[in-house]
């Protein structure tokens, strides 16, 4: 990359201006509930989430007619439009050269297992649609002067179907999305926070009738936590993965997710035991993920002691300076943390190493100012010392400068640029990094349609438990972005976005009771006190290095403290915070079912796979390092069974109950026939609208 770009090119692909949202336009209906007058918004179809994938399930709907309001916490706070990395990667469809091949693209997206055949076909076969949609609403994503769209290779990705818009490429998503939203003048309620879903009937015929929510400008004296009621027949979750259920997160500050939410609502959720580690900056400062060029700049990684003395830990655990210069290069396209990565001196030892240091007490640090130190009696850094790969891209990339910070600024300005405004200078001073949880891949079980076992609930985006035990990086944005087109198209079919007629029933009234039961000033638990131990226990216990005693333990305190949170409520520090203070509640309920999960996957004898290492002495792999003992990160290896199957948790009263199921299959042998599926198409059979959930 040219590093001479005129620097307003640079400013429009980091300082992204998103969209003024317009005032309230809905006047609500008041209604009487349970001693409060609670505001009533009647629409079609509730989408919780103002991020890529719950914007385009708006947008989608609404422009086939459907009634849609958007309920967001923070417009424009999120995780799609507050992450990002050197070069956001969306994972789509090769269109350049000789194109692509839907199939093995599937094959490479469910590759890790655990993940449904025809998920992955449709996310697949979906892209080039969603990636075509998205450049028309003004995506710019590079292309060459032919028009093929720029290419390159991201984790779990051979083929290089990578492309990016820069470091803000969800961002700048978000922003198309947002404008056609409001050209389409989708309401979107802002400071809005989902807290209940709002059901009615039994068995297959229960169904969602809307939600609760906190909603900060109808807070006045006789509605001190601002309760209003969204009467809706359809609701998407789209709010993201449950950002603060780890203290090592690179999350944006304030992201709940619906994990807890859709348990309480009795809906099934998946692959809870799958979730992304790597190396980032954390968000106490400016949460960012450090992969691609940050690391393929080849920066010299060292720690600091609580003396001060710095400790150039790495040269303990690699052989030679080009093994370890090479494998800290690798880390830009094998991010995320894979535990069979850690054997044979390869790319995920840099992250056990790191996350060594971080729990004795030391800071770790990049210093894009010095190259790599040399293993103690070995050669010294040179550019011709590294293996081949890293060798041939750096000489590709013209990156044969002598520091990281110009191979860096030559590779990448961008990731420079985007760091400095937020007033850290990489080159000037070293950037301070960590281990940290990144992404759930798990989340809310769908269907080919994104409908969850709840009628009338969909999920898209990260809410949706789509992924499998490793995805290509960027498939999750554009799983985001396929869903939500499929979850807008299947709610439209189904005719039935439109306001419901009438409101209020003895059930609504029992649903604001009991959340209002639930806020209890005189609770033992506050926000803090239950924030600090979920967060604690996570990191320390469900993180990327875990094994079966410390889970079965931390399984029995989560129960513990959510036993005493149903009986004894949570306290918020003020009225303004009863939807953080539910929030909460529900983290740690979504904490417990993770660790049941996990629990239960470690008891069944399943091994280590994708962002978890589990360690046990009965382990078969032993990481190896050149002169500090890995005895103790003894680990089990995957069994091949357990790929073929996923982990379903829901709640039955008051108790998480734990199911295996196969993954759905594909036949890859099936063509489509013109003339015998066309009439599919025309009479909206493909949308299978007769179906009453996951189970049948």
């Amino acid at each position: 990359m040219d590093s001479a770009i005129p620097q307003e090119i640079l400013d429009a692909l980091t300082d992204i201006e998103m969209p003024r949202l317009r005032a309230d336009e809905a006047i609500p209906e008041m209604l009487e509930v349970a001693g409060l007058t609670l505001p009533v918004y009647r629409t079609g179809c509730l989408v919780v989430g103002s991020g890529a994938a719950g914007l385009r399930a708006a947008v989608e709907l609404k422009r086939r007619g459907g009634e849609v309001i958007v309920a967001s916490q923070s417009a424009w706070g999120g995780t799609s439009a507050c992450s990002g990395s050197d070069k956001q990667t969306l994972h789509t469809a090769n269109t350049a050269d000789h194109g692509d091949d839907f199939q093995a693209m599937a094959r490479a997206i469910r590759a890790g297992g655990a993940m449904d055949e025809d998920t992955a076909y449709i996310e697949a076969v979906g892209s080039p649609r969603m990636m075509a949609s998205l450049q028309y609403l003004g995506l710019p994503l590079p292309q060459d002067r032919f028009g093929a769209t720029l290419r390159y290779k991201t984790d779990h990705d051979e083929t290089g179907r990578a492309t990016s818009c820069g470091p803000r490429t969800s961002r700048l998503m978000v922003k198309v999305l947002a404008e056609e939203a409001l050209r389409l003048h989708v309401p979107i309620f802002n400071h809005t926070t989902v807290v209940q879903l709002l059901t009615e009937g039994e068995g297959d015929d229960r169904r969602t009738t809307g939600a609760l929510a906190f909603r900060k400008s109808d807070r006045n004296e006789v509605n001190p936590y601002g309760l209003v009621l969204f009467a809706a027949p359809n609701v998407v979750l789209a709010a993201g993965g449950p950002g603060e259920l780890y203290r090592d997160s690179v999350y944006p500050n304030g992201c709940f997710g619906t994990l807890g939410l859709a348990l309480e609502a009795g809906i099934e959720l998946v692959n809870l035991t799958e979730s992304q580690f790597g190396i980032g900056t954390r968000r106490e400062g400016f949460p960012w993920n450090l992969s691609g060029t940050y690391v393929q700049s080849l920066p010299h990684i060292y720690s600091v002691d609580a003396e001060g003395r710095e400790h150039h830990f790495l040269a303990q655990y690699y052989r030679t300076t080009q093994e370890l210069a090479s494998n800290v290069f690798r880390k830009g396209y094998q991010w995320p943390f894979h535990a069979t990565r850690m054997l044979d001196f390869a790319s995920s030892l840099v992250d056990l190493a790191i996350w060594r240091e971080s729990a004795g007490g030391r800071r770790v640090f990049m210093d894009f100012n010095r190259n790599p130190l040399p293993v103690p009696g070995d050669q010294p850094f040179d550019l011709t010392r590294l293996d081949e790969d890293v060798r041939t891209y750096l000489g590709t990339a013209g990156a044969d400068q002598e520091l990281p910070i110009d191979r860096l600024r030559h590779m990448n300005p961008l990731a420079i640029e985007l760091y400095r405004r937020y007033k850290v200078d990489i080159a000037a001073a070293p950037l301070e990094f960590a281990v940290n949880n990144q992404h759930m891949n798990g989340g809310i079980a769908v269907d080919p349609w994104g409908r969850s076992n709840l009628r009338g609930v969909y999920a898209a985006g990260e809410a949706a438990g789509t992924h499998g035990v490793t995805r290509p990086g960027g498939s999750a944005l554009n799983a985001g972005q396929v869903f939500g087109t499929r979850v807008g198209e299947h709610i439209g079919a189904s005719r039935t976005a439109h306001a419901p007629d009438a409101v209020g029933s003895e059930a609504l009234t029992a649903a604001v009771t009991d959340l209002l039961a639930r806020l209890n000033t005189d609770s033992a638990h506050s926000v803090k006190s239950v924030r600090d131990e979920v967060q604690a226990r996570m990191s320390d216990h469900a993180g990327m290095i875990c094994n079966g005693e410390d889970v079965a333990e931390a399984l029995a305190a989560a129960r513990q403290l959510n036993r005493s949170l149903r009986s004894g409520g949570i306290a918020p520090e003020r009225a303004g915070d009863g939807g953080r203070a539910i929030q909460w509640q529900q983290m740690a309920l979504a904490s417990e079912a993770v660790l049941a999960a996990l629990d239960q996957y470690i008891s069944q004898g399943g091994g280590s796979r994708g962002a978890r290492a589990i360690c046990s002495d009965e382990g078969e792999a032993i990481p190896m390092a050149r002169d500090t003992d890995l005895g103790a990160f003894r680990f089990k290896t995957e069994r091949d069974i357990d790929k073929q199957t996923q982990i379903l948790v829901r709640l039955e009263g008051e108790d998480l109950k734990i199911d295996n199921r196969e993954n759905r299959s594909f036949d890859e042998s099936a063509r489509a026939f013109f003339e015998r599926d066309w009439p599919d198409w025309l009479t909206g059979r493909i949308f299978d609208l007769d179906a009453k959930g996951l189970r049948e």
